[in-house]
This record gives structure tokens, sequence and C-alpha cells, in this order.
């Protein structure tokens, strides 16, 4: 971690977008929309809780969008955003998920990488 950012690729490649924005849209993966909406007209019932994602590659880095993925409570302790890439130091974790992060690193490339172009 660099200040506010991760600023390179967990897995050393950048991920695909398209990818990207079929796990930001599966309810049962991520569960990003559970929080978040964004420019996704086709998808009903979208969070309200977590910012907005439209725009959020003109607002913060790849870095930035990393690092709040893989862990939010580096930057924000009282967050509410699940840490998608960390193992240890968690509390009711279900019994699925312990030891393991809920998304790859390739995910989470493909996430950023999808967040990274949402610029307007």
């Amino acid at each position: 971690m660099v200040s506010d950012a991760i600023p390179s690729s967990l897995t050393g490649t950048p991920g695909d977008a398209a990818r990207g924005r079929a796990l930001v849209m599966d309810r049962r993966v991520g569960l990003c929309l559970l929080c978040h909406s964004g420019p996704f007209p086709e998808e009903r019932f979208q969070g309200t809780i977590g910012p907005d994602l439209r725009g959020v590659g003109a607002r913060l880095s790849e870095g930035q969008i990393r690092l709040r993925i893989v862990d939010a409570a580096l930057l924000n302790s009282k967050t509410i955003m699940p840490a998608y890439f960390r193992t240890t130091g968690l509390t009711r974790v279900a019994a699925a998920y312990r030891g393991r992060p809920v998304l790859s690193a390739a995910q989470i490339e493909d996430i950023v990488a999808f967040l990274a172009g949402l610029r307007d």
C-alpha cells in the first residue's frame, strides 16, 4: 500500500472490464449492488448505503479503487464495506470463507478495470 492506494495489479496483469462488469452485476459473488448503485439501468433494487459508482473512475485512480476493494478498513476503520481480499483479523466470517478471500486477485483486477472505466 502506498498512501491511499495499492498501485500495482495484484496479478501483475490488467483485469478484463467485461468480466468485471459481470462480477459487479452478479448478486451472488461480490454483492456490489447490495450497497452501491451505478449506471446499470437494467438492474433493479440498487443499494444506497455505499457511494454511487457513476464516475468512480474519474474520482479515483485504479490503485485507490483496488485498495477499497481489497480492504477499505485500511482507510476507514469504521467502514461497513467488506474486506474482499483480506483473510485474517476478521470476525463473523461464514465457514465457507474462513481462510480464503471473498474475491480472487483476478476477480479484483477485473472489477478494478471495469470501475476505472466508469468516467461519467
